[in-house]
Protein backbone atom coordinates (compact mmCIF):
# COMPACT_ATOMS: atom_id res chain seq x y z
CA UNK A 1 0.00 0.00 0.00
CA UNK A 2 1.30 3.77 -0.94
CA UNK A 3 1.79 5.86 1.89
CA UNK A 4 -1.08 8.69 1.70
CA UNK A 5 1.81 11.60 2.08
CA UNK A 6 3.52 10.17 -1.26
CA UNK A 7 0.17 10.67 -2.91
CA UNK A 8 0.11 14.35 -1.62
CA UNK A 9 3.32 14.50 -2.32
CA UNK A 10 2.93 13.26 -6.14
CA UNK A 11 -0.26 15.54 -6.50
CA UNK A 12 1.34 18.96 -4.88
CA UNK A 13 3.98 17.67 -7.47
CA UNK A 14 1.34 18.94 -10.38
CA UNK A 15 1.35 22.79 -11.31
CA UNK A 16 -1.74 22.77 -11.94
CA UNK A 17 -4.81 22.66 -9.69
CA UNK A 18 -6.31 19.39 -8.67
CA UNK A 19 -9.36 19.54 -6.54
CA UNK A 20 -11.24 16.21 -5.63
CA UNK A 21 -14.95 15.69 -4.65
CA UNK A 22 -17.17 13.24 -3.30
CA UNK A 23 -20.68 11.89 -4.68
CA UNK A 24 -22.48 14.69 -2.95
CA UNK A 25 -19.67 17.12 -4.61
CA UNK A 26 -18.35 18.03 -1.25
CA UNK A 27 -14.62 18.79 -1.78
CA UNK A 28 -12.44 16.61 -0.02
CA UNK A 29 -8.88 17.12 -1.58
CA UNK A 30 -7.02 20.18 -2.79
CA UNK A 31 -3.62 20.10 -4.19
CA UNK A 32 -1.21 22.81 -3.21
CA UNK A 33 -2.04 24.39 -6.91
CA UNK A 34 -5.96 23.79 -5.90
CA UNK A 35 -5.34 25.83 -2.83
CA UNK A 36 -3.54 28.15 -4.35
CA UNK A 37 -5.63 29.11 -6.69
CA UNK A 38 -9.45 29.25 -5.83
CA UNK A 39 -10.27 31.64 -3.36
CA UNK A 40 -10.77 30.72 0.00
CA UNK A 41 -7.98 28.19 -0.39
CA UNK A 42 -7.90 25.34 1.84
CA UNK A 43 -11.13 26.75 3.65
CA UNK A 44 -12.74 25.12 0.62
CA UNK A 45 -12.29 21.83 1.61
CA UNK A 46 -15.59 19.89 3.44
CA UNK A 47 -17.75 22.57 1.75
CA UNK A 48 -19.99 22.34 -1.15
CA UNK A 49 -17.90 22.22 -4.92
CA UNK A 50 -21.74 23.14 -6.32
CA UNK A 51 -21.23 25.98 -4.31
CA UNK A 52 -18.33 27.85 -6.47
CA UNK A 53 -19.93 26.98 -9.76
CA UNK A 54 -22.52 28.97 -11.76
CA UNK A 55 -25.77 27.30 -12.90
CA UNK A 56 -25.08 25.89 -16.32
CA UNK A 57 -21.39 24.66 -14.81
CA UNK A 58 -23.25 22.66 -11.89
CA UNK A 59 -25.85 21.40 -14.23
CA UNK A 60 -22.89 20.12 -16.61
CA UNK A 61 -21.14 18.32 -13.46
CA UNK A 62 -24.26 16.77 -12.41
CA UNK A 63 -25.20 15.25 -16.09
CA UNK A 64 -21.31 14.14 -16.08
CA UNK A 65 -21.42 12.80 -13.02
CA UNK A 66 -24.30 10.28 -13.66
CA UNK A 67 -22.79 9.63 -17.07
CA UNK A 68 -19.81 8.23 -15.21
CA UNK A 69 -21.65 6.28 -12.69
CA UNK A 70 -23.40 4.69 -15.50
CA UNK A 71 -19.45 3.23 -16.90
CA UNK A 72 -18.66 6.51 -19.22
CA UNK A 73 -14.74 6.53 -18.78
CA UNK A 74 -13.51 9.33 -20.95
CA UNK A 75 -12.20 12.80 -19.37
CA UNK A 76 -14.96 15.61 -19.71
CA UNK A 77 -14.16 19.20 -20.50
CA UNK A 78 -16.14 21.14 -17.93
CA UNK A 79 -15.33 24.92 -18.95
CA UNK A 80 -13.62 26.60 -21.20
CA UNK A 81 -11.49 29.98 -20.23
CA UNK A 82 -9.34 32.05 -22.23
CA UNK A 83 -6.22 30.95 -20.14
CA UNK A 84 -7.24 27.61 -18.99
CA UNK A 85 -9.59 24.25 -19.51
CA UNK A 86 -11.19 22.67 -16.61
CA UNK A 87 -11.38 18.75 -17.26
CA UNK A 88 -13.64 16.57 -14.89
CA UNK A 89 -12.50 12.59 -14.20
CA UNK A 90 -14.61 9.97 -12.09
CA UNK A 91 -12.07 8.15 -9.69
CA UNK A 92 -13.26 4.77 -9.07
CA UNK A 93 -12.68 1.72 -6.48
CA UNK A 94 -11.07 -1.11 -7.07
CA UNK A 95 -14.43 -2.80 -8.35
CA UNK A 96 -14.97 0.16 -10.71
CA UNK A 97 -17.64 2.11 -8.82
CA UNK A 98 -17.28 5.97 -8.48
CA UNK A 99 -16.19 7.20 -5.58
CA UNK A 100 -15.75 10.78 -6.27
CA UNK A 101 -14.38 12.79 -8.98
CA UNK A 102 -11.84 15.46 -9.48
CA UNK A 103 -11.08 18.78 -11.20
CA UNK A 104 -8.27 19.51 -13.04
CA UNK A 105 -6.89 22.43 -14.95
CA UNK A 106 -4.78 22.45 -18.18
CA UNK A 107 -3.17 25.90 -19.21
CA UNK A 108 -4.48 27.21 -22.83
CA UNK A 109 -1.23 27.17 -24.80
CA UNK A 110 -0.71 30.79 -26.69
Amino acid sequence: MVDSNLIAYILDSIKSPVLFTDLDHIVRYMNAAAIAHYEGGEELIGTSLLDCHNENSNKSIIEILESMQTGEEIERLISEEDEHLTFMRAVRDSEGKVVGYYERYEPVAK
